[in-house]
């Protein structure tokens, strides 16, 4: 998007505070934003974003283990769920701008040989059901409906309408 930024990790995600997966997602990334404003020495736009995987009414983060992450892949296998991204923003005011998308993602079912490949790398560590639609799970799953951004994290219209809205100027 030709903007200049710096990356400032949150210590934590947060409470987890909703079943629903849209107000989750968006607790999750107001908490984010919060915590990197504190740290800053001078207002700013603060962006941060959070995404979970919602499967049957459950949500998949991030697996804690290859045992998790392998027990999530095999409920993933041959089925669709939906991705959630919560994106905000705030401005250097104070005024917090927000959105959540969701896409749907469909994997045809994983060959065994493939999934105990993917397992045994690190690919799966820190990504929301264990996989990456950019990485190993673009051979088995495809988009069904919304933005692939929103799958890897955040989509670039999330946060040029997020900018927009807060009235941002380059």
């Amino acid at each position: 998007m030709g903007l200049d930024f710096e990356c400032v990790p949150a210590p934590d995600d947060g409470p987890s505070v909703s079943a629903d997966p849209a107000a989750r997602v968006l607790g999750h990334a107001r908490h984010k934003a919060e915590e990197v404003r504190r740290a800053l020495p001078a207002p700013a736009f603060v962006l941060a974003a959070d995404t979970l995987v919602w499967r049957d009414g459950a949500f998949l983060a991030k697996p804690a283990d290859r045992a998790e992450a392998e027990l999530m892949l095999r409920g993933l296998s041959g089925r669709e769920h939906s991705v959630w991204t919560g994106a905000v923003l705030l401005d250097p005011e104070g005024r917090r701008h927000e959105r959540a998308d969701e896409a749907r993602v469909r994997f045809a079912p994983v060959p065994e040989p493939d999934l105990q490949e993917y397992l045994a790398g690190a690919e799966w560590r820190d990504k929301a059901g264990a996989y990456g639609l950019q990485g190993w799970a673009a051979r088995h799953a495809r988009l069904t409906a919304g933005e692939a951004g929103t799958v890897i994290g955040l989509a670039e219209s999330a946060v040029a309408d997020l900018l927009a809205r807060a009235g941002f100027r380059r």
